[in-house]
């Protein structure tokens, strides 16, 4: 990973608001919040719309979705359906399997194993399931953990977790223990302005290296952090986006970054885009 300064290479097309953005292969994923051709797949190089996707048996009626993530060994993509309470999983056909999670899923991600990491904010707790969607375990976080948005697995069992939102006092990226039970570090605090600070930290991506990227839906877009959860930099800055960042992708292979920025207007997210950043 580079530790210089990121550069903005593109910006994909502005459209409905983005409620999540991945990479799989020489595509990129973004789940768009609309009633059909949810996620817009485009080509990793181009950038050009290759094709479309619908979510079958999504609700038209009502923001959908919390967020999308991807598989690579799978070759497949999980989208968190707030409203139904449900995962989504569609391969890259669009053939989809629908599961329960019985709490609102928040954020996804897929650890080592190729299990699927389902944040539930309102319950303050983790669910894994297996691919195909069989319940493997609960991981009940610590009661100062308020309002987890985003977890990711490390390969030591550990949890990366994000947390915090408005008048919740405490605001932190944390890294708890594998049964949940424990913080084994954190970085943030009170909400504040200063680099040791966050407002809304609700989106993770962790490199190779164990390098935290997060991003915060109203100061510092995007930190970086390292694997022991001291600031390193800013890597994206307020400057470089027209709207709140609330979602990350990065893709180590391409050396890009990808950032959700959505347009907010009276509280609710409007318009949108991807910006993508050289790292």
């Amino acid at each position: 990973m580079c530790l210089c300064s990121v550069t903005v290479v593109h910006t994909m097309p502005e459209g409905r608001a983005v409620a999540g953005v991945t990479s799989l292969g020489d595509e990129i994923y973004l789940l768009r919040d609309k009633a059909r051709d949810e996620v817009e797949v485009y080509d990793v190089v181009s950038y050009r719309l290759q094709r479309c996707l619908t979510v079958p048996n999504a609700q038209s009626n009502a923001r959908l979705f919390s967020d999308m993530t991807s598989c690579e060994h799978l070759l497949c993509l999980y989208i968190s359906d707030d409203i139904a309470e449900c995962i989504h999983r569609l391969d890259l056909q669009g053939n989809a399997q629908q599961w329960l999670v019985n709490d609102r899923p928040s954020c996804l991600s897929v650890n080592a194993h190729y299990n699927l990491i389902v944040t539930c904010r309102v319950v303050g707790k983790i669910k894994v399931f297996s691919p195909r969607g069989e319940f493997v375990r609960d991981v009940i976080l610590p009661g100062d953990v308020t309002n987890p948005w985003h977890a990711i697995q490390l390969t030591s069992g550990q949890f990366i977790v994000c947390h915090g939102e408005r008048d919740d006092p405490m605001h932190r990226v944390c890294k708890i223990s594998s049964d949940g039970r424990h913080i084994v570090r954190s970085h943030g605090g009170q909400r504040g302005l200063d680099t040791s600070q966050y407002r809304w930290p609700c989106h993770l991506a962790v490199d190779y290296n164990e390098f935290v990227f997060v991003v915060d839906f109203f100061i510092h877009p995007v930190t970086l952090l390292s694997p022991t959860l001291e600031y390193v930099r800013q890597v994206v800055s307020c400057h470089q986006l027209n709207g709140q960042p609330n979602r990350l992708c990065l893709d180590v292979q391409q050396g890009r970054l990808y950032v959700a920025d959505n347009d907010l207007d009276d509280s609710e997210l409007t318009a949108g885009r991807v910006v993508v950043f050289s790292v």
